[in-house]
């Protein structure tokens, strides 16, 4: 007889999510979401040590590499909220991926408009059956120093 292996809520997600990032297990990494400090755990428990959930992660100070958004089960509106507050997590090389519903092409454009209007630059972007993520790095701000 054949056990099943049942995953954690945020499972299936996070190999993607980390191959989205390109995380190491260096990296401070922050996870937001309705199941943030189940990620956060999964996490830590395969080896991401320096993983923080929301709830427990600090004052913004740009101090994280990565922010890891599990947004599934949400409302657009209230992701805009959190992405205004998140951002300031991040440093400036830092990455965050966002991980959605299924969605409409319009919804993805949407989501994709919205990190572009707070300095990003989408890098890469997958889509699974249980939703879909796209990772986003600060726009450079460098071409000063090209000039000098």
């Amino acid at each position: 007889m054949t056990s099943i292996h049942t995953t954690a809520a945020g499972d299936r997600i996070i190999e993607p999510m980390i191959a989205l990032a390109g995380c190491s297990k260096l990296h401070r990494i922050v996870v937001a979401g309705a199941k943030g400090v189940e990620l956060m755990l999964e996490l830590q428990r395969r080896g991401y040590v320096r993983t923080a959930a929301t709830a427990n992660c600090g004052h913004p100070a740009g101090q994280y590499d990565v922010a890891l958004v599990d947004w599934r089960r949400r409302t657009f509106k209230t992701l805009e909220v959190a992405l205004d507050w998140l951002v300031d997590f991040l440093s400036p090389a830092g990455v965050l991926v966002v991980w959605v519903d299924p969605q409409k092409a319009a919804s993805n454009e949407a989501l994709r408009a919205s990190l572009e209007r707070r300095g990003f630059v989408i890098e890469a972007g997958t889509v699974h059956d249980c939703g879909c993520a796209v990772s986003a790095r600060w726009r450079e701000t460098a071409p000063l120093r090209k000039a000098a």
